[in-house]
Parts: C-alpha cells; structure tokens; sequence
C-alpha cells in the first residue's frame, strides 16, 4: 500500500496511508546500503513510500519502497558536518518566519536560508513576525528587506501572530500546499503553528509523542494536516541551515538577485571577490545590487570548505 511519511525518529516512522489511516513504519535495512543515498536518513517527512503490513504486530509496516522525490532540502547531518540530513521532501515552498526584533534574524541567517532553498529548487517565503514591537526603526527596515527580497520574486508577509494580525494571508498562503516551516527560536514559528492548528497546542521547543526515550528531537520534522488543506512540516531546532552540497563556485548562481550580472564578468570563473572586471561588484558599487546582500554572500563563501561532501 501507498503511504506519506509524517515524522520520523530516526528508527520509526509514522506513515499515513491512502485511506488516512497512520503507522508505524520501519525501514528495510536494504536502504541504508543503497548507494544511491548519501544522507544519513534515507527517508524523510514528506516521502511517498510503499509499505507492507506486518503480520505480528498491529498498527505496525514495512517500508519495503520510496517513490523518486520532486524535491527535498537538506542541512549539515548533526552525526558531521560533512554529512547531509534531508529535513523533508516532496515540498511546493519553504518559510522562514524572522524578526526584526525580539530577537531580530540575522540577514546571514536569510540568505542561508534562501541559497538552500533555491539550490534544491523550492520556492521560499519570507514571514517577518511580531510587527507590533516594531518602531519607526525596525518598519524602515522591514520594508528595506521586502524591498530586496520581493525584487527577486520572493513573497514576502508581515505579521503579529500573537495577536493574530495577518494570519488570513498565512493560511492562504499555505493553502492546499505541501510548506516546509522553519525559524530561530523566539520568533514566533510556535505562535503561527498554534494558530493555524489550535489542537495541536505547540510548546516551544516541544518534545512530541509517541517517538522513544532520549532522542534528539530537534532534528526531527513533523508533518501535519492543516483544515483547509495543504500540509505543514514543522522543523524545530534548524538553527542554520548548513551550506551542504553547494561548491563555493556555483553559490553566486543561488543568489537570485545576482544572476543577471555573472555573465558580464571578465572571468566565467569569476568568484565576485577579488577579480578585476568583476559585474557583480560593479553592481553593488553602482548600487544595483544591495551591499548587504553582496556581505551574505562573502561571508557564506568563505564558510564553505573546498571539499566534497
């Protein structure tokens, strides 16, 4: 039978089938051999799998297959920071919830974020939460980030989830979509989930369920069903979203608002650093391309170590 993956532990799955049924699913050990997968988790939250029932046990499967993926977004794996873990798959869009205050995120931790997502292909949206703390100071910018951000076809939201302002634009948003949620702690990504699914009754930094004594969880996702359909995998604990995968020469191409100046540069292996007839810092200094994203980049590709995962 067909299945969705909606959490996993690690050793356990919780798989939900065709006929909205969930079990728990165990893995064959033939996929933690199969060379095909180099992460160190061979399903994900958001897979699409063939299970078998298991005879001696009730509620209990095998997953005995998994369908390709159209997608999937990975992090640094927590067993090495040269190992991938696939946080979900089989996405239509991924958010980050930020702040600009209380705590306010980090344009670093944005643009991580948004070179992640446009490296496996997932198109990103942009929460900026708790609006209703921001002065003059933090509007100016707010509207400076979704400025930036919206030129290059990202959406962008504003919102006070606390008191419920904007929650109507989520939920559409969201509808009838399969979104991965992220964001730091204190932003405000519980509030949202909460308001959105008022059953579930989210804590922050929630240790959920039926999943077994002392595991991590932090690194696990969970999906759930939202009521006016579509599907949200929360992500607790994705402090930074690990640079996995992506070479320092192909990261400026993950950069969307640095496409359309690359193929001026002198060099086709230009890095955008030190290079003379370099387009891209042209562009900044002629204020096409913004200076603090242009900073994100430098400091990301510095942080990626030439090697291969």
């Amino acid at each position: 039978m067909q299945a969705t993956i909606y959490k996993s532990t690690g050793s356990w799955y919780a798989a939900k089938t065709e006929a909205g049924d969930f079990l728990q699913a165990r893995i064959k050990g033939i996929f933690k051999k199969d060379d095909d997968i180099t992460s160190t988790n061979p399903i994900a939250v958001g897979d699409e799998v063939t299970l078998s029932l298991e005879q001696d046990e009730e509620a209990a499967a095998m997953i005995t297959g998994i369908s390709d993926r159209k997608n999937y977004i990975v992090r640094a794996s927590p067993k090495g920071k040269h190992m991938k873990h696939i946080v979900a798959a089989n996405l239509d869009q991924a958010v980050l919830v930020c702040t600009v205050k209380e705590p306010r995120t980090s344009q670093g931790f944005i643009d991580r974020f948004l070179v992640t997502a446009a490296a496996y292909h997932i198109p990103a949206v942009l929460i900026f939460n708790k609006m209703d703390v921001y002065k003059d100071k933090e509007m100016e910018k707010f509207e400076h980030w979704k400025t930036v951000y919206e030129s290059m076809g990202y959406k962008v939201l504003l919102t006070a989830a606390g008191a419920g302002a904007g929650m109507e634009e989520i939920k559409a948003m969201l509808h009838n979509k399969t979104s991965l949620i992220s964001g730091h702690s204190g932003v405000g990504k519980s509030t949202i989930i909460n308001r959105l699914l008022p059953d579930l009754k989210l804590k922050t930094k929630n240790v959920s369920g039926w999943s077994g004594k002392g595991l991590h969880t932090t690194t696990f996702a969970e999906m759930f069903d939202l009521p006016d359909g579509g599907r949200l995998i929360d992500t607790p604990g994705v402090r930074e979203f690990g640079i996995v995968d992506i070479p320092k020469t192909e990261l400026s191409q993950y950069f969307l608002d640095m496409r359309p100046f690359l193929p001026n540069c002198q060099f086709n292996n230009c890095q955008h650093l030190d290079e003379p007839a370099c387009a891209v810092k042209e562009a900044v200094e002629a204020g096409e391309l913004d200076m603090e994203r242009y900073l994100s980049y430098v400091a990301i590709w510095h942080t990626i170590e030439d090697k291969s995962y």
